[in-house]
């Protein structure tokens, strides 16, 4: 599927692969397996972005997914996100989508929501916003994002 498709009708907490289409080098070309591996991987959709004008030029719509993160003692040291366009040429598809029950840990600003956190209850969700100290953040039990807001109004941590 395209990029514009995941814009469009892919929710937040959907883990999404992504590949250029090429194969897979063998692993003793380490930069071309490199580059291979920055077309072609998989992470988990955090942020949807309209398109934003700008004095001379027009940003298209885009998505970033969150691909992982580097720790060291229990501390996170690197989070790799990645940012894709709508005009995008890799072929994306959905390899899992957020399990009816699991709860979005969201967060606003810029005029735009982010995924913080997927947690599988609104109990762990709850924990999970006291340990990392989210004071904006809101919960969204995925299969009632129709509905009013969990919890009926935004949590303080």
């Amino acid at each position: 599927m395209s990029a514009t498709t995941i814009l469009d009708t892919v929710p937040l907490g959907a883990l999404i692969s992504y590949t250029d289409n090429s194969p897979k080098p063998p692993a003793r070309f380490t930069k071309k397996l490199a580059a291979w591996e920055r077309s072609n991987g998989v992470g988990r959709l955090v942020k949807k972005e309209p398109p934003r004008p700008y004095p001379t030029w027009t940003a298209p719509a885009s998505f970033t997914l969150h691909e992982g993160n580097f720790s060291s003692d229990g501390v996170i040291l690197v989070t790799i996100m990645r940012t894709h366009s709508a005009d995008s040429a890799l072929t994306f598809e959905v390899a899992e989508e957020p399990q009816p029950g699991q709860v979005r840990v969201l967060l606003d600003f810029g005029g735009c929501t982010e995924l913080l956190h997927l947690a599988e209850s609104v109990t762990a969700a709850e924990l999970w916003i006291a340990k990392e100290g989210y004071r904006n953040a809101r919960l969204e039990i995925v299969g009632e994002e129709g509905a009013a807001r969990a919890g009926g109004a935004e949590l303080a941590a």
